[in-house]
């Protein structure tokens, strides 16, 4: 039995005032340590809401959430953000790096706010990430001088700064071309694969959802 990463009991969110809308009906998952998944279905289902219930960034919701274990109703938002920023690694649609500092500074980022080690020990663990992404070659580039393909990897390089027992992604390879998309589908599946990584992505794209190890499809605000 594989060690569970993240769980969820009978999620239910809605949205509106005078009349509630569901989003969101009796979520029920589980992620284990090392699952590559795929979230997929279309515009308007539900999926993108999931993500970010399932990333504590939205604690409007009935139904428990667990993480490592752990519930996640009722925490305060300080205590949710150390979650975010320890266990949790995000990369989104677009990389969010920023141009005024260098590709190894941006990937620090994350680590120097959780302030777990020495700065030239993070130094070290955001070169030797962008090793891992064969981004070391770029470490001292400024973000605009990559391709798109390359400023995802470090965005990829930049949520593992923390060791995150989970990957999040909205649809990580959106503003991709083909060739890119797949640099970075063959990135994740290498991290689940020979570090066990654990990757839960939100993807409009069949064809990246087919290869991963599990697609959840929604429907609705329902799992299919």
């Amino acid at each position: 039995m594989k060690e569970l990463i993240l769980q969820t009991s009978h999620i239910s969110k809605s949205f509106g005032d005078a009349v509630d809308v569901p989003v969101l009906s009796d979520i029920n998952l589980q992620l284990a340590k090392g699952e590559f998944v795929s979230v997929t279905g279309k515009s308007g289902c539900g999926k993108s809401t999931l993500l970010y219930v399932l990333s504590t960034m939205d604690t409007d919701y009935d139904g428990e959430l667990y993480i490592d274990g752990v519930c996640m109703n009722g925490k305060t938002e300080p205590q949710l953000a150390r979650v975010r920023n320890e266990k949790i690694g995000f990369v989104f649609q677009f990389h969010y790096l920023l141009n005024e500092f260098s590709v190894l500074q941006n990937v620090m980022m994350p680590a120097l706010r959780l302030g777990r080690w020495e700065a030239d020990e993070i130094r070290q663990r955001a070169y030797d990430k962008l090793v891992t992404l064969d981004m070391a070659q770029h470490a001292q580039k400024k973000p605009n001088q990559l391709s798109g393909g390359q400023k995802q990897r470090v965005a990829i390089a930049r949520a593992l700064i923390n060791d995150p027992l989970i990957i999040m992604g909205d649809e990580p390879t959106g503003n991709l071309d083909k060739r890119n998309s797949e640099i970075v589908f063959e990135t994740f599946l290498q991290l689940a694969q020979t570090q066990g990584q654990t990757l839960l992505i939100v993807t409009h794209d069949q064809e990246f959802a087919r290869r991963t190890g599990r697609t959840i499809q929604m429907q609705d605000g329902k799992v299919a």
